[in-house]
């Protein structure tokens, strides 16, 4: 797989545009389009939150119909717990940016992010929405990624090409996300395009399975968003033989799915509220993937176990006891820890060890920790972040 520059403008036929409409309080871009030259196939994941944000109950209706001309965007307001009038809003939305595009509001799935329980300012988004209509580009996909932002301190994009029976197959991506990041569509959204050929059915199932290993992967703060969105547009303009299930090309570009995914989760996870440390966590040995699973997300998603990485304490007792209350059946005798390549903890019992190397480890930006269940043969990995001071000053006066 190639690394290639352009995000979610570098596969064929996809544009993008921004605009400062002013729903932020400062002059920073805050809404934005994403759009396929010709229509699409569409998949999505969504928050499980039980509380959705008007634009996810929009989108998935999208999706359902399984094709899609674009996306339109907007940070600033989250268009959740509005009642009827936020439904009336996303409507709007997605009309206005149909009008754009020249397509139906049945084509236009809709995403937004910022506060909740706020009526959206729509004398401001719609103009805006015309704005980045006015700014589509093939070159539009920062300004985009920029749009998106609400507390990220940087612009989460990717690109990757890879080839299917020769013909050169492109996927990018973008994504926003800081605060209330969690597993289970960890506000997040994310949106992946592709020139690929590929059904809806085999699109929602590799999206499916990218995102259960990537962004259901990850932990900022323990906070399931109401507006998670996980989008990814095809539209088949690479002109690769259409992709079918079990072949290798298939395989390839699953693979391919899952790494743009992980590389956007990742960046997620390092840019958490008031984050400095990175944290990857392996769990090994497990009875099963949803246990290693499981147990990977726990002990990142613990509050005193990134406390302690925060205060680069090699305090070890705190991620068996996350284990502990993440899994079942598991063996506390068995497990061993290690922080980066310095084992802390065998069988279950503490190891003499140096706290000087330990500190060294735990002084790093990015930070490893492997657990062995010593139980069988599958193993996951989860990233998060510390717990820092910080986050509580950002998501103190959030709102205000």
């Amino acid at each position: 797989m190639l690394q290639i520059a352009g995000g979610v403008c570098a596969p064929r036929g996809f544009l993008a545009g921004a605009a400062m409409a002013e729903i932020k309080k400062a002059d920073k871009y805050d809404v934005g389009l994403i759009v396929s030259e010709v229509e699409a196939v569409a998949a999505g994941v969504f928050t499980t939150n039980r509380v959705k944000a008007a634009p996810v109950i929009h989108s998935k209706k999208v999706v359902e119909g399984g094709l899609a001309k674009g996306i339109v965007i907007n940070s600033g307001n989250a268009n959740a717990c509005t009642g009827e009038r936020g439904i009336s809003d996303c409507l709007a939305m997605a009309r206005e940016a149909a009008a754009v595009l020249g397509t139906g509001e049945d084509r236009v799935a809709v995403a937004s992010t910022g506060v909740i329980g706020v009526e959206m300012p729509m004398d401001k988004v719609l103009p805006g929405v015309q704005k980045a209509g006015k700014a589509l580009s093939s070159q539009g996909g920062h300004e985009l990624a920029l749009a998106m932002m609400t507390t990220d301190t940087f612009a989460k994009e990717t690109a990757a090409e890879i080839s299917l029976s020769g013909q050169k197959v492109r996927i990018g991506g973008v994504a926003k996300g800081s605060g209330m990041i969690h597993p289970n569509m960890a506000t997040m959204l994310c949106f992946i395009t592709t020139d690929a050929r590929i059904d809806a059915r085999l699109l929602q199932e590799a999206l499916r399975e990218a995102a259960d290993e990537s962004f259901n992967m990850i932990t900022v703060d323990g906070d399931t968003s109401t507006n998670d969105t996980l989008l990814i547009l095809a539209n088949g303009m690479a002109g690769n033989s259409p992709l079918q299930a079990g072949s290798d090309d298939y395989g390839k570009f699953k693979a391919a799915l899952s790494r743009v995914c992980r590389e956007l989760a990742q960046m997620i996870a390092r840019d958490g509220e008031g984050a400095t440390k990175f944290l990857e966590i392996e769990v090994g040995g497990a009875g099963s993937l949803e246990d290693a699973r499981r147990a990977a997300r726990g002990i990142a998603g613990s509050s005193l176990t990134k406390a302690a990485f925060y205060g680069e304490d090699a305090n070890w007792g705190r991620i068996i006891c996350a284990l502990g209350y993440s899994i079942e059946g598991f063996d506390p005798g068995l497990v061993d820890i290690f922080l980066g390549e310095l084992q802390v903890c065998e069988a279950g019992g503490g190891l003499p060890f140096s706290e000087e190397e330990a500190k060294e480890i735990l002084s790093q930006k990015d930070i490893k920790v492997r657990v062995e269940l010593n139980l069988g043969d599958f193993r996951a990995t989860a990233w998060g972040c510390d717990l820092s001071h910080e986050y509580v000053t950002i998501n103190g006066s959030y709102r205000t």
